[in-house]
């Protein structure tokens, strides 16, 4: 028993000290992020249309925040509550105002300009730096989404009858579409056989190729190999034969040459057959002393 309380102990305490680490880092992460942002409010004089929790806060185009929250204060005046960064340069000057991404973008708190020289932020009641909305920038904001919505509404006016022969031309092709679309079924039907028909095409191929048949192509490429090494050393046996029979026919000819009577006749075995040589000149005599001469 007391080694189980101990095994208890031990499990309780390491649990306990992993929960203590994951709280201090994630207190130390908020005490950083509460150090690098600070609240700040915005006032509107005004409507404030757009404008969300989780908006952006920009500073001459750069984000520098996210708003947080956004409430009435009366009929005529809405606040938002932002968390800004510390060392974005806001002054007292600072311009304040609505900016858009699209028609039908969620709007953002525009922060523009300011002297370095201008006082900070001016205090609320809480604590809390506090500034108001410019009713002309909120003025040009309005102006600006009343333009674009009169400039689409003109190229819809002046376009008017193309976008209608547009609607006309897609609801004839709609119609005929539906008045075929029998026909249509059936293409798609011989659209399908003819894939079928591919299909089994390249199953096939790859039979023949070497697929799981066993490779039809490579056993006729081995049949056409061995019947051209037949056929070549058939030729080799004849051209050998050929060369014999020329070398017989070259010595024939030679000997017809030499001897056409033997060729035509025929030789004999008997040598009296033979033609008897030509008769030799008789040798001429010794010159005979003249007379008078003793014979040495």
């Amino acid at each position: 028993m007391e080694t189980r309380a101990n095994y208890v102990l031990i499990g309780a305490f390491t649990l306990a000290v992993i929960a203590a680490a994951f709280g201090f880092v994630l207190w130390f992460q908020s005490l950083h992020t509460t150090k690098q942002r600070s609240p700040i409010r915005i006032v509107f004089e005004g409507a404030a249309s757009g404008l969300r929790n989780g908006g952006s806060v920009n500073f001459n185009g750069i984000r520098i925040g996210e708003v947080v929250s956004v409430k009435l204060d009366n009929p005529r005046r809405v606040v938002a509550l932002a968390m800004v960064e510390n060392n974005a340069p806001i002054r007292k000057d600072t311009l304040v105002g609505l900016e858009f991404q699209g028609l039908t973008g969620v709007a953002a708190i525009s922060l523009k300009g300011g002297e370095e020289s201008a006082p900070s932020v001016p205090l609320d009641e809480d604590g809390v730096p506090v500034l108001t909305a410019d009713p002309s920038a909120l003025q040009d904001v309005t102006e600006s989404i009343r333009a674009t919505l009169q400039n689409v509404n003109r190229i819809v006016a002046d376009n008017q009858e193309s976008v209608k022969n547009s609607l006309r031309n897609l609801e004839t092709f709609t119609a005929a579409l539906a008045r075929n679309s029998e026909k249509i079924d059936n293409v798609m039907l011989r659209v399908d056989g003819v894939m079928g028909k591919a299909d089994s095409l390249m199953l096939g191929l790859n039979t023949i190729a070497g697929g799981a048949a066993g490779g039809e192509l490579n056993l006729m490429v081995k049949s056409i190999r061995e019947l051209a090494e037949d056929f070549d050393k058939r030729s080799g046996a004849l051209m050998a034969d050929g060369r014999r029979t020329l070398s017989d026919i070259s010595r024939a000819v030679n000997n017809f040459d030499r001897n056409p009577s033997r060729v035509i006749f025929g030789g004999s075995n008997n040598a009296a057959a033979a033609p008897p040589p030509p008769p030799q000149p008789a040798a001429a005599a010794p010159p005979r002393a003249p007379s008078g001469q003793k014979k040495q």
